[in-house]
């Protein structure tokens, strides 16, 4: 074969195994014998698919950036979640174990345990009902795993993956979110406009909070465990739950802004979080494709608006407070509003994703980790 021949061959054989490999359809190689996690560093760590199944924002793995480093792409860790046929399941939730050195990613089957040093998968579980948004403990013992949208949680053992007991709440089981304290769970319903708390002792549901006015979107609460900062059906904005009362404190609407139709979720906000000193909530605006910004003390003040690149399902912020991950892909620097930059993997493909989490390493292993929800850290 002549040397034009073989180029006009191979050329086109090239292009489309890195476009493939570019969305992430392409299986990875794994890493070499010995490579690990970073000595030492801040890491923002982002599972994909993590807008449904959509291999467009990022492929399928663990991607890893370099916070401390301008968020410089690191590496992609290989990932279970996988079907039958080797397409990838969605993602929905990703959280950390620091005694235990594990990553947990849950999707609509299964849970996986990820090694932070190896960066191996320590065992992958089904769970009758599916998975969903997960919560861990403080002490990285214990964890809420919600089924998907069923009428339960499970509480698991994060060593083993097994199932310590059923929490039956009836409706949906969707978002959870662990207390500070250690003491109390927090449980949000698909199907209602209550917010549930379980004792984290008795694994009992034993406190309502609302009723809101709508069935229970995404939420966060602040250090203190007193308040709830709440999205419901059909609302432009987000309304304020007393944890200690259970009453519903305010409302407060997005002013300005109309709250039209949006492509996922249904939900005009679907995403709101605390800046860790508590000053401030940041609200995602589906239809808009915007961040609003309010004062985090009564009467709530309507800040600022911030535009995105695409439609924003979720925030959390890094620890320090400094910077705002919107799942749209941008890194906000919260004191100016600037976007800094977008997420992009090893192809340069933007990455965005609904489950990320901030991890400080040293001595290759965690020593500190942030949380999938934006929640006060006062």
């Amino acid at each position: 074969m002549q040397p034009k021949t073989i180029l006009l061959f191979v050329l086109p054989c090239l292009a489309i195994a890195l476009l493939l490999s570019g969305f992430g359809l392409l299986p990875k190689s794994s890493p070499a014998p010995g490579v690990r996690a970073p000595a030492a560093g801040r890491y923002l760590y982002v599972a994909v698919p993590g807008i449904r199944n959509y291999l467009g924002y990022g492929g399928h793995g663990l991607l890893v950036f370099d916070v401390g480093n301008g968020h410089r792409f690191v590496k992609r860790i290989q990932t279970g979640g996988l079907r039958p046929d080797g397409k990838p399941l969605n993602v929905k939730g990703v959280a950390v174990s620091v005694p235990l050195n594990s990553l947990f990613i849950s999707t609509v089957e299964t849970l996986q345990r990820i090694d932070l040093t190896t960066e191996k998968v320590l065992w992958e579980k089904p769970y009758a009902g599916g998975a969903d948004r997960m919560a861990i403990s403080p002490d990285g013992n214990t964890m809420y795993l919600p089924s998907f949208e069923k009428s339960f949680w499970n509480v698991v053992d994060c060593r083993t993956g097994d199932v310590l007991q059923k929490i039956e709440t009836g409706g949906r089981a969707h978002n959870t979110l662990y207390g500070p304290s250690g003491n109390h769970v927090y449980l949000g319903n698909l199907a209602s406009p209550l917010l549930h708390v379980a004792d984290a002792k008795t694994h009992a549901v034993t406190r309502k909070v609302g009723p809101f006015g709508g069935n229970v979107r995404p939420f966060t609460i602040n250090a203190a465990e007193t308040l709830a900062f709440v999205t419901v059906d059909s609302l432009l904005g987000f309304e304020v739950g007393d944890l200690t009362t259970g009453q519903k404190l305010a409302r407060i609407p997005v002013e300005g802004w109309n709250a039209g139709p949006v492509r996922r979720h249904g939900n005009p906000s679907h995403g709101i979080a605390l800046t860790p000193d508590e000053t401030e909530i940041w609200l995602a605006d589906g239809h808009n494709m915007r961040l609003h910004v309010f004062g985090a003390a009564s009467p709530y003040p309507q800040r600022t608006t911030i535009p995105l690149q695409d439609m924003p399902g979720w925030i959390t912020f890094s620890l320090d407070g400094r910077y705002a991950y919107p799942s749209s892909g941008e890194v906000i620097e919260v004191k100016t509003r600037k976007i800094l930059l977008t997420l992009q993997d090893e192809f340069h493909n933007n990455v965005a994703s609904e489950k990320m989490v901030e991890v400080h390493l040293a001595g290759h292993k965690a020593i500190r980790a942030g949380d999938q929800f934006g929640i006060g850290r006062k």
